[in-house]
């Protein structure tokens, strides 16, 4: 059975979302390990809960590769096929990339390509669309830029605030993030160029 590495920051509710599908048959894996850069993220707290594998790397006061390398470490000590950030507030070096090309989903708050970054919902407001969502992809060397596996829209309401609209988009990226874990663990797809196929 193929494992999954988590990696958090904060309240980690996709991380949540992944570990109650686990355990309810919904994703054929097993979490091997959640890290959290963060001692106190809520994430870790709630993984604890559940009886997994829960651990800090602090990132403060080191240098990005020498923490990278101890996250790297420690998912390889857990045998982590697939790595899934979770409102993991990194941006990774190339040298995670390299250690796990292929194999690193994160999820993204808009339909990529549009809204990479940062406070995604206030950029949709602002730029005035009328459907954003959310968006699975793999993770390469740039910001939100990977081939993508998943996505989902929402309709953007005219009364809606960026915390409206961040929370309808959360119900989707719950979904979605479950849709991508299955299809990578099952071996359902294939990636040419920068296209994500089912395989036939």
């Amino acid at each position: 059975m193929k494992k999954l590495g988590i990696l958090l920051s904060g309240r980690g509710s996709n991380f949540e979302a992944i570990a109650r599908n686990v355990q309810a048959g919904k994703i054929p894996a097993e979490i091997g390990v959640v890290i959290s850069n963060k001692e106190e993220a809520a994430g870790l707290a709630t993984a604890r809960q559940m009886g997994l594998k829960a651990i800090c790397i602090p990132s403060k006061g080191k240098e990005r590769e020498a923490f990278e390398r101890e996250l790297v470490a420690a998912l390889r000590e857990r045998e982590v096929d697939l790595v899934c950030l979770a409102g993991f507030m990194r941006v990774l070096t190339p040298y995670f990339i390299r250690e796990f090309r292929g194999r690193i989903l994160n999820i993204h708050p808009a339909l990529l390509p549009s809204f990479p970054g940062v406070e995604v919902q206030k950029q949709a407001l602002d730029y005035g669309v009328k459907w954003t969502g959310c968006t699975v992809h793999f993770v390469d060397e740039g910001v939100d830029t990977g081939p993508i596996v998943c996505q989902a829209a929402v309709p953007v309401l005219d009364d809606d605030t960026p915390e409206a609209l961040a929370a309808r988009i959360l119900k989707e990226e719950h979904r979605i993030y479950t849709e991508a874990v299955c299809l990578i663990v099952e071996d359902k797809i294939r990636i040419e160029g920068r296209r994500v196929l089912l395989k036939k």
